[in-house]
């Protein structure tokens, strides 16, 4: 029988990376916008450092995630190596090995052997990739999903400050980009949470906090370099 129950865990890989880029793209954007409109610069200038900011931090981000995440394929790949060889060279060892495993998380010793004979009579490299390495399919490193992915969302969250600086008044711009991108952050957070079951208010009161602090942040180090008298 196939196992049909849904799990919120199992969302927990593309909801981390989606809620990292999309909040890293919102706060260090608006951060960025806010420090640059606090110096009374122009318009025209707190956008092009806006844009600037965007692309320079989708394409860190994409680099980040894709040299991070093929190091940890790369480990992967090497683990899968040595224990394909161990298999090769010492079944009978292996499949004690794997059998103890299942005996710490509770089996008797005879049923363990049972189970992991079996098992490794089906996927013995599967078996011990799982049992042994911690390494399953829905877990194994996908670099270029990973870069992509971070690349995307960080853009997504960072054109919204980009087109509150469009629409808002220049007086005000600091204070509009602020506080619409408090909300944005407010609002993802909360999304973030409800997607994942977990508490609504805490987690938008969370990323709120650090968003408040690198905006005001910035704006002090604006408030240090005035760009006209």
């Amino acid at each position: 029988m196939r196992h049909l129950e849904q799990h919120r865990t199992h969302r927990i890989g593309w909801l981390r990376a989606a809620v990292l880029g999309a909040n890293d793209g919102i706060i260090s954007t608006a951060s960025l916008v806010v420090g640059v409109a606090a110096s009374s610069a122009s318009r025209e200038s707190v956008l092009v450092a806006g844009v600037a900011g965007l692309v320079a931090g989708a394409m860190s981000m994409a680099t980040g995630e894709y040299v991070s995440v093929s190091s940890q394929a790369d480990t992967e790949a090497a683990d899968l190596a040595r224990e394909r060889q161990e298999l090769k060279n010492n079944p009978q060892g292996e499949h004690q090995e794997l059998a103890a495993i299942y005996v710490e998380r509770g089996l008797e010793p005879k049923l363990a052997a049972q189970v992991a004979e079996q098992l490794m009579a089906r996927d013995a490299l599967g078996a011990h990739a799982r049992e042994e390495l911690g390494i399953s399919e829905l877990l194994s490193a996908n670099p270029v999903q990973a870069a992509l992915a971070s690349a995307g969302t960080f853009t997504v969250g960072a054109a919204l400050p980009l087109l509150v600086i469009l629409v808002a008044p220049a007086a005000t711009l600091a204070w509009s980009v602020s506080i619409t991108s408090l909300l944005f952050l407010a609002a993802l957070g909360g999304l973030a949470a409800y997607v994942g079951g977990s508490g609504v208010g805490k987690a938008a009161a969370r990323v709120t906090f650090w968003g408040v602090l690198a905006m005001a942040l910035t704006a002090v180090v604006g408030r240090l370099f005035q760009v006209t008298p």
